[in-house]
């Protein structure tokens, strides 16, 4: 599952464990939903009030479940990330953990032991009352032969909401490798074949797949405690086809003068230090509303099991 905030706890501890490879595939055609425009660059005559259909581009390759594929940073944090080049790259391994651990530095493996038992086990109510607002935008991810990522994966809470299919394939980043066997559990509760999935130990700021290689992109509260966000959004926009959608649940900023605002205010050193990272009082929906997506569709929804963890912004932004 995602780090929930909601328990008091989120984070973004990671190491390096896998990639993905590209391989030609036949032309597949899929649909893909469009959004509710209330956000857009390409500005509109009028907002739309349903989803619409939209054929989504040919693809031309596939995310296979198979090899190691290592990226490296250009020069400093934000910039374009690229493959190493075996002439170039003495140890590709070394230098992707390097390149991890500059977004945040390991931790020790009782903690990701630990940390990962809590997030199986210490968010039952959180999940149910969030449920209703993830069945609205996973449930545009029903169609048949979607390649899906999501960014945070943690104990896989989500996946049995859009990983029910035999013909869906579903790779899950998260920097805890100790997330892997509860989110193994969670895909194969929601009838996900093991073949079908892949746990690869990753962040968001460095995804180690391919250009447009996936469908959609999911990520429900990361982006809390992600060291840079518009690193990571930048990432999400690259690995999707064009028509991909990016489905996101995270909690953002009180309104200013609130009383809200101001303990978020208070209590966000604290929450950083006990919580792995997160902060309360991130403007995330702005950040995704600047992204670059071609529209997004966003709201907002207060959850009383979240406490000062509130409001949430959800929806789907649309590449």
């Amino acid at each position: 599952m995602s780090p929930h905030c909601a328990a008091t706890i989120s984070w973004v501890p990671f190491s390096l464990k896998a990639s993905v490879c590209s391989i030609n595939e036949a032309t597949h055609n899929h649909k893909s939903p469009t959004l509710q425009k209330r956000v857009s660059s390409d500005a509109p005559n009028k907002l739309s009030t349903e989803f619409l259909s939209h054929d989504s581009l040919e693809a031309t390759t596939k995310p296979c479940f198979c090899g190691r594929r290592h990226f490296i940073e250009a020069a400093t944090l934000g910039t374009t990330l690229f493959p190493i080049q075996p002439s170039r790259a003495t140890d590709p391994q070394r230098d992707y953990t390097a390149l991890l651990n500059k977004f945040h530095p390991p931790r020790p493996d009782w903690y990701e032991e630990f940390y990962a038992s809590v997030m199986n086990s210490a968010t039952e109510s959180y999940e149910a009352e969030v449920a209703r607002y993830k069945s609205q935008i996973f449930g545009n991810l029903k169609r048949k032969g979607l390649r899906i990522l999501e960014i945070g994966i943690g104990t896989g809470p989500n996946l049995s909401y859009y990983a029910t299919g035999s013909d869906v394939e579903v790779v899950g980043i998260d920097p805890n490798l100790k997330m892997e066997k509860y989110a193994r559990s969670s895909a194969a509760s929601a009838g996900l074949p093991p073949s079908n999935f892949e746990f690869i130990q990753a962040v968001g700021e460095a995804i180690p797949l391919s250009d447009d290689s996936v469908d959609a992109v999911v990520g429900t509260l990361v982006l809390c405690s992600v060291k840079d966000v518009d690193m990571t959004l930048k990432e999400v926009m690259r690995v999707l086809r064009p028509g991909g959608l990016y489905l996101f649940v995270e909690h953002v900023a009180a309104k200013d003068g609130t009383f809200l605002k101001f303990m978020q205010r208070v209590l966000d050193p604290l929450q950083q230090t006990l919580a792995d990272g997160c902060h309360l009082s991130r403007e995330t929906g702005n950040d995704i509303s600047r992204a670059g997506f071609s529209s997004v569709e966003l709201n907002l929804a207060f959850l009383s099991s979240a406490t000062f963890i509130n409001p949430h912004a959800y929806g789907i932004a649309y590449k």
